[in-house]
C-alpha cells in the first residue's frame, strides 16, 4: 500500500515507528529549505527506514540521539550499499527533531580552555567590542597572541605584569623566519596591539609595544594584479542570465567590477543597505565602518532582476543567497571567492590570480588611466590612508613614461 507524504513524496508503505507522525512535517521542512525533489524523496525515505529500525530496537521518540544514527548507518551498510549523503540526510532529521523540541539536545563535553586561550579570547572580544575591528582581522590576530602567551607562560597562569622586552623580541625572532613577510608584519602588528591592550588593562606598565622588532619591508614592491577590462567584458558576457543562479552571479560580478567591493562586503550586503529611491548602497567596510556609494543603473538593474526572478523566498535579509540547499546566506567572503573562481574557469579566462581583489585593482587601474585622481580612487575603494592608493601609480606605465628623463646621448 503506497503512502503520500506532503503531496511530493510517495512511500511504498505507510511510515511506522516513533517518527511516523513527524515524517510529514520533516518533508515540509526539507522542501522549504530549497532541496530538490530527488533530495527530498531520499531524505524522507531514509527517515522512514530509520523510524522502522528504531521501532525494532524499541527506542522511543524522546530517547533518540546521535548514537542511534551511527548505529543505524552501520546496520544499513551491512545490508545494502551506502549512498553518499545518507549521514547528512539523517543529521538533518535529528536537527529537525531538536528544533521542534521532540528530542532533547545533547550536551557535548567542552574542553577546558587554558589560561593563554582565555586571555587571547578576551583580547579578541576587546578588539570586536571596543575597537570595532573586522572579524577577519581578529581571526588573524588571536592565534598569534595565543602562541605568544603559550610560549611565555605555558599551561600556567598568565601574568601580563611579568612580561618584559626580551620576551617580545625572542618571540618575534623565533617566529618571523618561518613566516612570509606579510604574515610576519601581521604578527608584529597583532603583538603591538595586544601589548597596548595590556596597558589598557593596567597590567603592563612599560611601553612594550615599542620593543616589538620591525620586520623589513619595502613599500609598494609589487604591482597589483588586475583583471583587464576585456576580461571583465568576457566574463560578464559568459553568464547565463536566464537562470536564477546566473542572475545572482551577474549581479555579484558587477558589484565587484563596477564598485570594487571586497568579497566580504558583497557577502554581507543586506536588503536594507540599498536605497532604491536615492540610488545608493551602504557598504560595511573594514572595521565596521559604513561607506555610502552611488549605485550605477547597470548594477541596480542586475540586483533587481535577481531579487524579482532569482532569489529564493526566505526570512534572511542578506541580498545574495546560496544556490544549493539549504537556502541561506553566504557564510562569509569565501563563498563569493569560490563563485568568482568557478566563473573564470567556465569563461575560459586564464587570469594571473583567481581572487576577487583583481576586480578592485582592475577598477582602480582603469580609473587612473581615464584621468581619475588618487583621491577619487581611494574614496571609491574606501581606503583610509592615501598610502594604500599610491600603489596604483605603478600600473599606469604610459603616464610614468612621460615623467622619465631622456637617456644621455639619445637613443642608440
Amino acid at each position: 500500500m503506497k503512502c503520500s507524504i506532503g503531496n511530493q513524496v510517495v512511500l511504498s508503505r505507510p511510515p511506522e515507528g516513533p517518527l511516523a507522525a513527524q515524517i510529514g512535517s520533516f518533508a515540509k521542512s526539507v522542501s522549504e529549505q530549497g532541496y530538490s525533489l530527488a533530495s527530498i524523496h531520499r531524505q524522507v525515505f531514509l527517515a522512514a527506514c530509520f523510524s522502522r529500525w528504531l521501532k525494532q530496537k524499541g527506542v522511543r521518540l524522546r530517547s533518540i540521539c546521535s548514537d542511534h544514527l551511527v548505529l543505524y548507518l552501520r546496520y544499513r551498510a551491512r545490508h545494502r550499499r551506502p549512498c553518499e549523503g545518507d549521514a547528512a540526510a539523517l543529521r538533518h532529521l535529528i536537527d529537525f527533531l531538536r528544533r521542534e523540541g521532540l528530542v532533547p539536545g545533547e550536551k557535548r563535553p567542552t574542553r577546558q580552555q587554558t589560561p593563554a586561550e582565555r586571555c587571547a579570547e578576551a583580547f579578541g572580544r576587546y578588539l570586536l567590542e571596543e575597537r570595532a575591528l573586522a572579524h577577519t582581522t581578529i581571526i588573524n590576530y588571536v592565534p598569534f597572541i595565543r602562541s605568544f602567551l603559550e610560549g611565555r607562560f605555558g599551561p600556567g597562569r598568565v601574568a601580563l605584569s611579568r612580561l618584559c622586552a626580551i620576551d617580545v623580541v625572542r618571540f618575534v625572532q623565533r617566529q618571523a623566519p618561518r613566516l612570509h613577510m606579510k604574515r610576519a608584519k601581521l604578527m608584529t602588528t597583532a603583538l603591538r596591539s595586544f601589548l597596548n591592550y595590556g596597558r589598557y588593562l593596567g597590567e603592563v606598565s612599560l611601553d612594550l609595544a615599542a620593543a616589538v622588532p620591525i620586520v623589513a619591508n619595502w613599500s609598494m614592491t609589487s604591482i597589483p594584479r588586475a583583471i583587464s577590462a576585456e576580461h571583465v567584458r568576457q566574463l560578464l558576457a559568459s553568464i547565463d542570465r536566464r537562470t536564477a543562479v546566473g542572475r545572482r552571479d551577474y549581479a555579484i560580478l558587477l558589484l565587484l567590477a563596477r564598485l570594487g567591493l571586497r568579497s566580504g562586503e558583497v557577502a554581507f550586503l543586506e536588503l536594507d543597505d540599498i536605497d532604491w529611491n536615492a540610488g545608493q548602497v551602504s557598504v560595511r567596510s573594514k572595521g565596521g565602518r559604513r561607506n555610502t556609494m552611488p549605485l550605477p543603473i547597470e548594477v541596480g538593474k542586475a540586483i533587481a532582476a535577481y531579487l524579482r526572478k532569482g532569489r529564493p523566498t526566505t526570512d534572511s535579509r542578506r541580498v545574495f543567497l546560496r544556490s544549493k540547499a539549504p537556502t541561506c546566506a553566504f557564510r562569509g567572503a569565501s563563498g563569493v571567492g569560490s563563485l568568482v573562481r568557478h566563473s573564470l574557469e567556465r569563461a575560459g579566462i586564464h587570469a594571473a590570480t583567481k581572487g576577487t581583489h583583481q576586480f578592485r585593482h582592475g577598477l582602480a587601474t582603469e580609473m587612473l588611466r581615464q584621468g581619475a585622481s588618487l583621491g577619487e580612487i581611494g574614496e571609491l575603494l574606501g581606503h583610509r590612508h592615501s598610502q594604500t592608493t599610491k600603489i596604483y601609480t605603478k600600473v599606469d606605465i604610459k603616464a610614468l613614461r612621460t615623467l622619465a628623463l631622456p637617456w644621455p646621448g639619445g637613443v642608440r
